[in-house]
């Protein structure tokens, strides 16, 4: 009893006066996701990478705007979020202190616009998605700026129609005489 009574006194507070006082945390700890909605892209990667479904994404076609969304009841703060966004637009902090008095105040939503395809006209992609992508074939030197806007006609078209206007007609493939030289030899 002794004993016990001497470690006591002698290691002092068991515990932390944590109302009162700031509660320190590991500098690894993940915390409450803060969001940056200048520097994201609305390019979907931490909705596809969140287990929890904490994220989401949706496109209304007829307003033309795809929103972001992040719902803190459902985040479990595991940071596949922060690991996969190119653009370092969220990242989990040191706050732990979530608790809210109505539960809309753990939402938070952002709206970007959505690029419509230049030849059907139906939306596919974030306008600053394409934007951030043909900015970083400028910066690794792969085009100029001015070969850059010359090509946005390229960038604005669905994968769709990229497809239907790369297929070759069967009118004009001559399979036939390739394949009986082949197999004459």
């Amino acid at each position: 009893m002794l004993k016990l009574l001497k470690t006591a006194f002698k290691h002092r507070n068991a515990t932390v006066a944590y109302p009162a006082k700031p509660m320190q945390v590991d500098p690894n700890f993940r915390g409450k996701p803060e969001y940056n909605p200048e520097q994201c892209i609305a390019c979907g990667a931490c909705t596809a990478a969140c287990p929890a479904n904490a994220l989401t994404m949706e496109t209304d076609a007829r307003e033309g705007t795809r929103t972001w969304a992040l719902h803190l009841g459902r985040c479990i703060f595991c940071a596949r979020c922060e690991e996969v966004c190119p653009t370092a637009a969220i990242k989990l902090s040191q706050e732990f202190e979530m608790a809210v008095w109505n539960k809309s105040d753990l939402f938070q939503t952002a709206e970007f616009k959505v690029c419509n395809c230049v030849e059907c006209g139906a939306p596919y992609a974030a306008q600053k998605e394409i934007d951030y992508a043909m900015a970083l074939l400028v910066q690794a030197g792969n085009l100029t700026e001015e070969q850059a806007e010359e090509r946005r006609s390229q960038f604005e078209t669905c994968p769709n129609c990229k497809r239907k206007n790369n297929i070759t007609h069967s009118a004009r493939i001559t399979l036939g005489r390739h394949l009986t030289q082949e197999a004459a030899q």
